[in-house]
């Protein structure tokens, strides 16, 4: 009995030290993901490479996205981004992309974590949303270009910045109009369906932890009924 009791407490610490990590990557939504190709991002390109994808840990907004090297010990962007409801949820990371002309690396549009109906739709400053507006033929988000600047500046002050920013969207005609008519406000109605964009070869391969808690959970258990057999042969 002493030897089961030591597995359970073994089993618990363990647990202790995994969940309270499963709920920080549940509250900065940290995703890796991995291009096999260069991405636009706002304000620069990404090589194709591995990186860290996690909201900032703001209070006062929670649609501003860092993206870091995969170890997390570079940041290379903080960029503002708008919610973007999509009806059906996956139990996996989803990133969409815009359409570029040929020979430039595809745009990042939006990224939804694993479980969430409302993700991440990125605003570009005026020149690149623009840009994207003409290839694609449909309004993009933007900012003014004099708020460009902030995307590689101290998280500190990018944030500062970035919350301060207005948000339009831009037609391929280089008209400017409310956001609103790129990105609702409240979800849609049950009847309107999800347009997703074109997903173009550079998939992102996602990492996550969920696998490792069921495990840990199933141990557990195992545990736990292996302690009850044993006490009934004893007591027999």
């Amino acid at each position: 009995m002493r030897r089961w009791y030591i597995l359970v407490i073994c089993l618990a610490m363990m647990g202790s030290m995994f969940l309270p990590r499963a709920r920080a990557d549940n509250w900065n939504k940290k995703t890796v993901i991995t291009f096999s190709g260069p991405v636009e991002i706002p304000g620069m390109v990404l090589p194709a490479g591995t990186y860290m994808f996690k909201l900032m840990d703001s209070l006062g907004d929670r649609n501003i996205v860092q993206i870091f090297n995969a170890n997390g010990t570079h940041l290379f962007a903080t960029i503002l981004a708008i919610s973007n409801f999509r009806m059906t949820t996956t139990n996996r990371t989803v990133i969409t992309f815009s359409e570029r002309p040929l020979n430039t690396p595809i745009a990042l549009h939006a990224w939804f974590y694993p479980g969430d109906n409302f993700g991440q739709e990125f605003v570009y400053p005026k020149a690149e949303a623009l840009a994207l507006a003409k290839a694609n033929q449909a309004p993009v988000l933007t900012m003014p270009p004099e708020f460009a600047a902030a995307i590689t500046a101290p998280p500190a002050a990018a944030d500062k910045t970035l919350r301060q920013a207005p948000i339009a969207a831009v037609e391929p005609s280089g008209q400017e109009v409310p956001a609103e008519t790129v990105v609702a406000p409240q979800p849609p109605a049950p009847a309107s369906a999800e347009v997703a964009a074109a997903a173009p070869p550079a998939l992102p391969k996602t990492a996550s932890e969920l696998p490792l808690i069921a495990l840990l959970g199933t141990l557990l258990l195992a545990a736990g009924l292996g302690m009850l057999a044993f006490s009934r042969r004893r007591s027999a």
